[in-house]
Formats: C-alpha cells, structure tokens, sequence
C-alpha cells in the first residue's frame, strides 16, 4: 500500500452484550462459520451472563476477543468500546450484530460483500419482521422512520433502528469522538443520521427479523421514549443548520 491510498478491506464482528446469557453461545454458534474475528463486549452484565462470556471465550480464543465495561454504560457505549479496540487491532470495517438472537447471521456475508465493493458506505439490514415482532415496536418504529427522512431530507436510510449493520470504522469513530451521541437505545439511529450528515452514503439489504419468544429485552418505555424523543429533537435542530448542505445534496450539488 502505498502512502495516501485507503487501508485494505478488513471486517470484523462486534456484538454487544447486556445479560443475554441464555442467548449468547447461539448467537455466536450462527457467527462462527463467517470466519470473522469476533469483539464480544459485555456491557456490565449481572454475575450469571458474565460466567457464560468467560466460558465461551476462553473455550474459542482463536476468534473471539472478550472487552469489558466496568458498568452499564448502554449500547452504543459497548459497540462504540468494540470500534475503537477493532480499529486499533487493523480493521477497517466492523459488522454490528446484536446478542439476542434477532438476526439472521446467515445475511452476513451478503452485507460484508456489499461493503467490500462499496468500502466508503454504510450497509444496513432492512427488516423482514416475520409474525412474532410486537405491533407496538411494529408502530414505534414508523415513527422513527419519518422523523429520519426529515432530519437528512432524503428517503435513502429506509431503517434506522436495526442493529444488523456494517460500519466503515474511521467515520464512525470521527463521529463518535467528535459529536453527540446517544449511549443507549438512541444509539442506533444517532449515529446513522449523523454519518450520513458526514457524507456516508447508506446502502440497504432485506434480512429476515425473529423477536424469540424468551428473548431478552431492554427497551424501558418511559425512559426509552423519552431518550428517542429527545434525540428526535436534538437532531432537528442539527438538520436546520445543516440545511443548504443537505439542499445542495440532494440536488446533486455536493
């Protein structure tokens, strides 16, 4: 390589994890056969959860790499810890995967392959929700949705919530370190809008979506809501001072 051209492709695996002990060693059972290093990042779970990550790490030392947060610190903390570690370590691109078993890890070689061929984007999972996704987040995400499409001006990030991505690892972190973002359920989306904002073109894959019926799940209604209702709004006002770049884009200007 030499000076000035971008560093080769390299994707790994980052899944963040918050008590999801019972559904873990599944999870990375599915990962395992992409060949990725794994960053497992245990996001201050409870005595039981931990057990289960030693285990598994220290029985798969070949790919899997286990980083602690001394407390909960929230999702976007965890896969934020994993970024920084796998950037460090030469990658270039991380693949965000969630621990509760929602996902379809069969899809990971379609959207590292996209990435690959499109290295300076973001690629993210659109959900095909099967019968089991409850109405209420069915809803709740519409919502989202259309805030999203105002706050870039653009329909081009058409979910903003799935934790089923693959990230370019310099821009996410310059974002990251550089500007306000959500830790917790915020997170997901936040960051999206505002790489986006940064010039990152997002490019999308259809990938089935099961909600487990004995799956785990964080999302606290009342603080939750408000985090993303906050978010919503902080981000409005970042797309009115952005707005005649976001004008020039969408005109094809920029």
């Amino acid at each position: 390589m030499t000076l000035g051209e971008p560093a080769p492709f390299r994707a790994c695996l980052v899944v963040p994890v918050y008590d999801h002990g019972q559904a873990i060693a599944g999870t990375l059972a599915q990962l395992r056969p992409h060949g990725l290093r794994c960053y497992l990042v245990d996001d201050g779970s409870h005595e039981a959860c931990r057990r289960e990550l030693d285990r598994l790490a220290s029985a798969q030392p070949d790919w899997l790499r286990l980083l602690r947060l001394p407390v909960n610190s929230g999702k976007g903390a965890a896969v934020m810890a994993g970024f920084e570690r796998a950037a460090a370590d030469g990658y270039t691109h991380a693949v965000q995967f969630d621990a509760d078993g929602q996902h379809d890890a069969a899809d990971v070689p379609r959207l590292v392959t996209l990435a690959a061929s499109h290295p300076q984007a973001l690629v993210t999972g659109v959900p095909k929700y099967d019968a089991s996704v409850p109405k209420s987040r069915l809803y709740g995400r519409y919502v989202t949705h259309v805030w999203v499409w105002i706050n870039t001006l653009s329909l081009r990030i058409r979910d903003s919530m799935l934790g089923f991505r693959v990230y370019p690892l310099a821009p996410a972190l310059q974002v990251w370190r550089t500007q306000h973002v959500g830790r917790r359920m915020d997170f997901d989306t936040e960051i999206m809008v505002r790489l986006y904002w940064l010039g990152v073109d997002v490019l999308s894959l259809p990938t089935r979506v099961t909600y487990p019926s004995d799956g785990v799940s964080h999302f606290d209604v009342l603080r939750d809501n408000l985090r993303i209702s906050r978010m919503h709004a902080r981000l409005f006002l970042g797309m009115l001072w952005r707005l005649p770049r976001l004008l020039a884009r969408k005109a094809g200007l920029v």
